[in-house]
């Protein structure tokens, strides 16, 4: 029996919901890049350049067309496209190939390939995923060269969309009328497809293997983005059963949505902090419309990404107020920096790792690029102080406390500076850490006392205690969350945290699955920080939750031996209290 007469296949969870409807493959049109010696350099350098001209004014068209029709945020990716044009790396290293010898084409998708490697080698899942913009972007201009569209095929019915791993490109094609969700072989939980699919709140499954390619067009498929599931060729009571699931979901989150504003509170009526992960100026405001009452995660890797040069500290003020003035009094934790491990920015200059999810990045950084620190330090507290925001500072990857120590000085210093020259500043400002590596969760006991607060990211927690690369299709499904293993880290932070009166946030994407509720608020957690969307959902399923029965039932849960089992019993225990999953 091949793989594609499998009748369910497993995946990844991308974004969060039930669809059912025929697949159509969205295929790239094939391109072969010819490989021949020229002689004329200027004539071949110039012809590059005429198709990168023509790739830029068609990504400023399609910003403007996505502009139209869509969430300002979708149509930046574009603008992001537009800015890899302008790359002087990336052109000259072209530039460079041509004088050798090499035929544009062949020198500019050498190139764009020697980027989107380095950059596939990031430890961080979400800028990672940025090698794909870097080939699509080498496609559009390729395909100028070339005389052919880089375009994919249109829709024409109401549609489940099947890819390899889907392009901004491809995505901004599709008629979003006739997309009913996402299934691709490749791809994480940040890949585009996935953000499309939460955007417009669409389920998706990626990481799902080469079989889903084998599917014909046309083939009935049940797709399940909450446990990473399509079902193939459904029998019509298969069918019939989830296409109620379906509709009973739908009624769930619009009840969701439409109670999204109300308070975060438990069935007992006490308070639950119910806040939003961002990861820019554009997806601020998701979180206030969604019903955050706060951000537990403010990623500021933007402010350094598709850029000639480091940010000058009045650029990264005014991000940050911009981001700020949409939580007014409202607590906004902000993550520093945590980029590092190799040269894929060039203007950093770091240095080539062959292991850069356990190397030199974040606050590991601080030996030997401080300066950036500093000026990050300094551009937040300014703009912490402009809006009278509840700041609160936090550095990731800490696995000891000299690190701790050395962070809060640099910022002790930077108040100072700040002060003697008269800028405005926020002076009550938390200062946390990330528990992402398993010795600081276990270490949790001393470094509480050295800080106000813990935020806890589970997906790289995860992926570092069970040892599993959690964006390889081929092992991610091990990598849970629920796994005993990892709950016990946790129950160990907060324990530790609550002795020294320190609250714990948690910010991975643990916090926004309705399985995990229960279970994270018996362990005693203080704050949820999710996707945006995810906050109605999550606030919904808090509001029939009581804290003594959840403490109660964590015990049998941290007993058990893996996530299969945990997950079992958290879903018995919410279907008694009327949630189905």
């Amino acid at each position: 029996m091949s793989q594609v007469e499998l009748t369910k296949i497993k995946g990844i969870p991308a974004a969060p919901g039930l669809a059912h409807g025929k697949t159509a493959l969205v295929s790239e049109i094939e391109m072969e890049i010819p490989n021949y010696e020229i002689r004329e350099f200027e004539d071949e350098i110039q012809r590059m350049m005429d198709a990168v001209e023509k790739g830029q004014g068609e990504l400023i068209e399609i910003k403007k067309e996505v502009e139209s029709r869509s969430e300002k945020n979708e149509a930046e990716i574009f603008e992001a496209h537009r800015m890899i044009l302008e790359d002087v790396a990336l052109i000259d290293r072209a530039k460079k190939a041509i004088k050798q010898g090499t035929n544009a084409e062949k020198a500019w998708m050498d190139a764009i390939e020697f980027f989107a490697n380095m950059m596939e080698q990031i430890p961080d899942e979400t800028l990672a995923s940025r090698a794909l913009d870097i080939r699509d972007v080498g496609r559009r201009v390729l395909g100028h060269m070339l005389g052919v569209s880089a375009g994919r095929t249109a829709l024409t019915e109401p549609s489940i969309i099947v890819g390899d791993d889907l392009t901004p490109s491809d995505t901004v094609s599709l008629d979003k009328d006739l997309v009913l969700g996402f299934i691709t072989a490749r791809g994480g939980p940040t890949s585009h497809a996935a953000i499309l699919a939460k955007a417009f709140g669409l389920p998706a499954v990626v990481g799902l293997g080469e079989a889903v390619l084998e599917l014909p067009d046309g083939t009935m498929v049940l797709v399940n983005g909450d446990k990473g599931e399509v079902v193939v060729d459904p029998d019509d009571d298969q069918k019939n059963a989830f296409i109620e699931q379906e509709k009973k979901a739908s009624v769930d989150r619009k009840k969701a949505r439409a109670a999204a504003q109300a308070p975060g509170v438990t069935a007992d009526g006490d308070r639950v902090e119910i806040v939003a992960n961002i990861g820019g100026v554009d997806d601020a405001p998701l979180g206030i419309k969604n019903g955050a009452e706060g951000v537990g995660l403010f990623r500021t890797e933007f402010l350094y990404l598709d850029r000639k040069s480091l940010p000058t500290e009045a650029e990264q003020v005014e991000a940050y107020v911009a981001v700020f003035e949409n939580y007014p009094n409202m607590p906004v934790v902000v993550r520093t920096l945590d980029i590092g491990g190799d040269k894929t920015i060039p203007y950093l200059d770091l240095p080539k790792e062959l292991n850069p999810f356990l190397g030199w990045r974040g606050v590991r950084m601080l030996n030997g690029a401080e300066d950036i620190f500093k000026a990050q330090f300094r551009a937040l507290l300014q703009a912490g102080g402009i809006t009278g925001v509840d700041l609160r500072i936090m550095v990731p990857m800490v696995s000891g406390i000299e690190e701790i120590r050395s962070a809060k000085e640099l910022m002790k210093g930077m108040k100072a500076e700040l002060q003697s020259e008269g800028k405005p500043f926020a002076e009550k400002v938390q200062f946390g850490i990330m528990i992402e590596v398993p010795s600081a969760a276990l270490l949790a006991d001393k470094l509480a006392k050295e800080v106000d607060f813990f935020s806890i990211g589970t997906n790289d927690l995860t992926q570092y205690t069970l040892a599993v690369d959690r964006t390889n299709s081929k092992v991610a499904h091990l990598a849970n969350p629920l796994n005993p293993a990892v709950l016990r880290l946790i129950k160990n932070t907060i324990d530790c945290a609550h002795a020294e009166n320190r609250w714990v946030g948690l910010c991975g994407e643990l916090a926004g699955e309705p399985l995990a509720a229960p279970i994270l608020l018996g362990l005693g957690l203080d704050e949820f920080s999710m996707s945006p969307a995810r906050v109605p959902v999550i606030k919904q399923v808090m509001r029939k939750l009581h804290k003594k029965e959840c403490a109660e039932f964590v015990q049998k849960v941290l007993d058990k031996t893996n996530h299969e089992e945990v997950i079992e019993e958290s879903t018995a225990f919410l279907k008694e209290l009327g949630i189905e999953l």
